[in-house]
Parts: C-alpha cells; sequence; structure tokens
C-alpha cells in the first residue's frame, strides 16, 4: 500500500537520559528508531544529553549503520571518525538550500543522522522536505526530461572556493582521481598548470529501494547558479568566467536552467518543508532518499555533527 505523500517528522522523548547512557538508550531502541524513519521519513530524537563530540560520535555510528566515506564534497568539514562529521563550514549567513546528500556521486548515504551540540541563538534549523511530495508537486513537463535523461553537474576546482580536488577525492595524485573518475563515471580535464574540471551525468529520480516510490533525488536547485545569492554569483562570474563558475547544474544535454526553473523548484520544497529548532542534545535520523534537508542562516554559535550512512548507487 503507498503510503500518503506528505512531509512529516516523527518524534521520540528520550530523556533525560545522561550522556554516557545515550549510546545504551539508542542500541535499546534502534528498532523504534528505525520504524519511525520508515514511517515518517525522519525521526527527531530529544533529551539524549549529548554535550560533547565523543557522546554525539558514539549516538551517531549507533544509528547510522555502515558508514559512508564522503568524496567528492563541496565545503569542508572536519572528520570525528567513520562517517561521522562536522556540518559543512558554509557562511553562517547564506542558507545551504534543499538537497539530498551526495547525491551527484555515484554512492550516497541513504541513512544520515544529525546530532545538535551546540544550537545557535537564532536561525540554522536544518529543515527536511519530503522528495516524494516534491516530485508530485512538481509540473511534469518539468520532471520528465530529468526522470527520462538526468541531470549534469560540472565543476570548475579552484583554491578560492569550496573544496580543492585533493580535498575533495582524497588524494594529491592525479592519476588516482583519473581511476575514480572512470570507475564513477565522472569527464575530468585537467589545464596546464593542474587546475581540474569535472562533468557527471546523474540520475535525478530514484525508486527508493525499501518503498518502491519514486522520489526527486538530486541537487539541480541547489548546486545551479540561480540558487546563489545575486552578490555572490556576480562576483564569481566575473572571477572565472559564466564558463568557469565553481559549480553548476544543467540539463542532461548541457541545455542551461532558467531562473524560473530553478525559483520553481526551490518554491515546491518551500511548499512541503517541516522546521524544528535544534535543541542541545538532539538527534535527528533522516531517510536521505526520501527527504531533502537544508540549513539556513544563522547567528550566533552552531555545532552539529552529521553521520553518514548506509551505502547506496543511485
Amino acid at each position: 500500500m503507498t503510503s500518503p505523500v506528505t512531509t512529516s517528522l516523527a518524534r521520540l522523548d528520550a530523556g533525560p537520559i545522561p550522556p554516557a547512557d545515550a549510546a545504551q538508550w539508542l542500541a535499546g531502541h534502534l528498532d523504534q528508531i528505525r520504524a519511525a524513519v520508515a514511517g515518517h521519513g525522519a525521526v527527531l530524537v530529544r533529551g539524549l544529553g549529548l554535550d560533547g563530540r565523543a557522546a554525539a560520535g558514539a549516538a551517531l555510528r549507533q544509528v547510522i549503520g555502515e558508514a559512508v566515506t564522503e568524496r567528492e564534497g563541496f565545503a569542508p568539514r572536519d572528520r570525528y571518525g567513520d562517517g561521522v562529521h562536522s556540518s559543512s563550514h558554509w557562511p553562517a549567513d547564506q542558507p545551504m538550500c534543499m538537497h539530498n546528500e551526495l547525491s551527484y556521486a555515484a554512492q550516497a548515504p541513504s541513512l544520515m543522522a544529525f546530532a545538535c551540540l551546540t544550537p545557535p541563538t537564532r536561525g540554522g534549523v536544518t529543515a527536511l522536505a519530503g522528495t516524494r511530495a516534491v516530485l508530485r508537486g512538481l509540473p511534469a513537463e518539468l520532471t520528465e526530461p530529468f526522470r527520462r535523461d538526468g541531470w549534469l553537474l560540472t565543476r570548475h576546482f579552484n583554491p578560492l572556493v569550496g573544496l580543492a580536488w585533493q580535498e575533495a577525492f582524497g588524494t594529491d595524485d592525479p592519476k588516482a582521481v583519473d581511476e575514480y573518475a572512470a570507475r564513477h563515471a565522472i569527464d575530468v580535464r585537467w589545464d596546464a598548470d593542474g587546475g581540474l574540471h569535472t562533468r557527471q551525468l546523474r540520475p535525478a529520480v530514484v525508486t527508493h529501494p525499501g518503498t518502491g516510490e519514486d522520489c526527486w533525488f538530486n541537487q539541480i536547485a541547489f548546486l545551479n547558479e540561480w540558487t546563489m545569492a545575486p552578490d555572490v554569483r556576480e562576483f564569481l562570474t566575473q572571477e572565472f568566467g559564466p564558463e568557469g563558475l565553481p559549480f553548476n547544474t544543467f540539463h542532461a544535454d548541457g541545455t542551461p536552467l532558467d531562473r524560473e526553473t530553478v525559483d520553481l523548484i526551490n518554491e515546491v520544497y518551500e511548499q512541503h518543508t517541516v522546521r524544528e529548532p535544534w535543541q542541545r542534545g538532539d538527534l535527528m535520523v533522516v531517510d536521505n532518499i526520501r527527504m531533502a534537508h537544508s540549513r539556513e542562516p544563522y547567528q550566533g554559535e552552531r555545532e552539529i555533527l552529521v553521520g553518514l550512512g548506509e551505502p547506496f548507487r543511485p
């Protein structure tokens, strides 16, 4: 039976649980947590008392299953063990718009978990949008070409924006990058000075391996030039030229997306978004296929640890 197409966030009250007992509590409630994720797409566990990176990392490893090592990242992270990282170092005043984690990679996590150590004083919500609802909310004339042909991502690695290619691919050996690219269907081009340019075609709609439902699974809007803040886009275009933006997305044949299309995708995400402000010690477990997520601008300190697990190949 097909479940209703809605965005919802299940909640479990765990506490108060002392930090030293959080991992044990999670071990005893894993079935309940996984059932909540299966039923709703995400669950927020409140009251665990996670008070440091060690406790948060242990909690994340308890719930993510088989760890996923991030490759091809866009922004720096600090690594705290297998599958556990800081959230992306992204300017606090700029949003990270809705996306599915690593949806441009040949292997992505099907499960994510977030642990809140320090909630911001304002903003900074990790919002969620149901990808089944978004797919059905977008007009067919927009989605069908992407469903049929996929979407194209281009990247131009440079030292000013995002990660250097050495960090993104976890190596300083160009031959290792070429081998990785060949295995993962990425076209590469090297400049004479060692600069790297990549192109990769990826599916925009995937079938959920558990439910059999189609999901809008991509970063078409988030990584497109029209989602950038106007001043950022203007600076990057002046610095690198319209063909040399650090990242951009296109139709499968390389046709650019217009602003109206990108705005519409972001508007439909917003129509199906749920938000819950972070509290210290929160743990949120998310189906990365059924749920896109974003990070909203914030003020104050903010520390969220992220776990990536249960690999699958879109």
